[in-house]
């Protein structure tokens, strides 16, 4: 009987270790996500925040533990950068921003192969309209069909190719993000 008390107590202990949330800027965030076939681990989170504002919660997911931006940018296999709003925004003003930082991060000749990608993604937040406080837009890489971008998980697009999903990867993770701490963060840092 002991020795049964002692087994689920152990269990229950290592059950709460395993479904263990973290809070980062007031968003609960899963440690784990399902992207695909592919069950991915929380990399590191952080808040995005632009003069005063907070705008959203960054989570990257992974499906191991990186510690380096060129680790992540090389790696092909499968990811999700989940982006929690905390705030109104439209989808015009998020991709003036993602574009920004995408031209900070690459050269011009880089840019121009990636343009019919970089259409395509404006295709897709053209479809979204405006994104509201609380809502959840996941952007994952999955190597058989690109990078399929959601809004509270109703599929908006995707965009085929592992290098426009290092691109979009490069607006955080690039040698110019668009904020230098939150890059830290999704890598891990405190």
């Amino acid at each position: 009987m002991v020795v049964r008390k002692f087994l689920l107590l152990t269990f229950l202990l290592f059950l709460s270790w395993t479904v263990q949330a973290v809070e980062v800027g007031g968003v609960v965030l899963d440690d784990a996500a399902h992207s695909g076939s592919s069950n991915l681990v929380l990399n590191g989170a952080g808040v995005r925040s632009k003069f005063v504002f907070d705008l959203y919660v960054a989570a990257l997911y992974l499906d191991t533990k990186k510690t380096s931006a060129a680790a992540v940018l090389t790696d092909t296999g499968d990811k999700r950068i989940a982006l929690h709003l905390l705030r109104d925004i439209s989808a015009d003003h998020l991709l003036s921003a993602f574009k920004h930082a995408i031209e900070n991060n690459h050269t011009r000749e880089e840019l121009k192969a990636l343009q019919a990608s970089l259409t395509q993604f404006e295709q897709v937040f053209n479809k979204v309209g405006e994104v509201r406080k609380g809502d959840i837009i996941t952007m994952d890489y999955q190597r058989d069909i690109g990078t399929l971008v959601a809004v509270n998980g109703v599929a908006q697009g995707t965009i085929a190719g592992v290098a426009f999903n290092t691109a979009l990867l490069k607006i955080w993770l690039g040698d110019k993000p668009a904020q230098q701490d939150l890059k830290l963060k999704l890598l891990g840092g405190k």
